[in-house]
């Protein structure tokens, strides 16, 4: 089975100008980031890819939890990409997602780890991860408590 995905887009100017995305729900301006030197205007390329991983591996994770049968009070994620200028080439490195998974108080640790464990699976199961493969590199770095439980120092 095949599913297609269509994007509608116009650019006005050159390097430095904006322009305008649609694709389903998706609509958003969209040029060069401030940081590199563009104009800031709406969203850009590496925050789309980074959404598009981020949520791709929550959705997934999502999914892996609820077949996992682990009952789950709350499940947040933070994600980073980071790109390198060498050269004046810029090249997305990496990605790494932080995702909160709360477990109930009554949770056990063999719940804990199994958790944890699908929350490293999931990002294996990503398709845009799987896409990326070779040329960015992805990691999960889960972090699992049962609720009332304070953050550990590392």
């Amino acid at each position: 089975m095949e599913h297609k995905f269509e994007l509608e887009a116009v650019w006005e100017g050159g390097r430095n100008g904006q322009g305008r995305i649609r694709c389903g729900a998706m609509e958003s301006e969209v040029s060069i980031p401030s940081v590199m030197d563009g104009p800031g205007k709406g969203t850009n390329p590496d925050e789309m890819l980074l959404g598009a991983a981020a949520t791709c591996y929550l959705i997934s994770l999502a999914a892996m939890l609820e077949r996992s049968g682990l009952t789950i009070s709350r499940l947040s994620l933070r994600s980073t990409g980071v790109v390198e200028t060498a050269d004046g080439v810029f090249t997305y490195r990496s990605i790494t997602h932080r995702p909160f998974i709360e477990l109930p108080a009554e949770a056990d640790a063999s719940q804990r780890e199994r958790a944890e464990r699908i929350a490293l699976k999931a990002e294996q199961s990503c398709m845009i991860t799987r896409a990326l493969a070779g040329n960015v590199g992805v990691e999960a770095i889960p972090d699992v408590r049962m609720v009332g439980e304070s953050e550990v120092s590392a």
